[in-house]
Formats: C-alpha cells, structure tokens, sequence
C-alpha cells in the first residue's frame, strides 16, 4: 500500500499512539457542550479522555483504516525492517510532481 505520505510501509508498534490530534483538544471539540453541562466537568472530561485514547488513538484503530500496514511487536522491528528493505532494493521510483511549498519548520 502506497500511504499518502509516500511511504512504502508503515509499521507501529503497539504502544504507539497515532492521532492527529491529541485526545485532550480533540476532547475540547467535540463533547464541549456536554463537559459545560455536566454535573462533574472534570470527570466527564477524563472520562471522555480515556475512551478517546482506548478507542480511536490506538494503532488498532489505525491498522482497521487501513492507515498503517502492520502493528509489531518491537522485538521483531529489525528483522522486518531487513526484509522491508530487500523488497524495495529494486524498487523504481516515480517523480513526484513539483511544489512551491514544502513542509514548513515549526
């Protein structure tokens, strides 16, 4: 699978935390109304925190979207990465087309 990002194959492990935003704003937006009205604002907030985190954060979440190819046990990185790289030894590239703007530094 080709990613949007250009990478061949994206591997993760499982303790990665793959967002594109983190829980706590991603929280903020979408239950803010409900966090105001809550009788304990602060506990309905954790407890939206950590079900974003278990639910959508997660590499499973990721890998079930088709977002990444894998999710890997560490032990096994090297041994992948090797056989990864043999695949993609001939590999031809395609040009990509030309941009004004790259990714700009922080």
């Amino acid at each position: 699978m080709l990613h949007e990002v250009g990478a061949d194959q994206v591997l993760v492990w499982p303790t990665a935390e793959m967002a594109m935003m983190g829980a706590e704003p991603a929280v903020n937006i979408l239950y803010g109304k409900e966090i105001k009205t809550a009788p304990d604002p602060d506990t309905f907030r954790r407890e939206r925190i950590q079900h974003y985190r278990e639910t959508f954060s997660t590499p499973y979440y990721s890998a079930s979207k088709q977002l990444v190819d894998a999710v890997i046990e560490p032990r096994d990185t090297r041994r992948l990465m090797i056989d990864i790289l043999r695949l993609l030894e001939n590999k031809e590239t395609e040009g990509r087309p030309w941009k004004k703007h790259g990714v700009m530094p922080t």
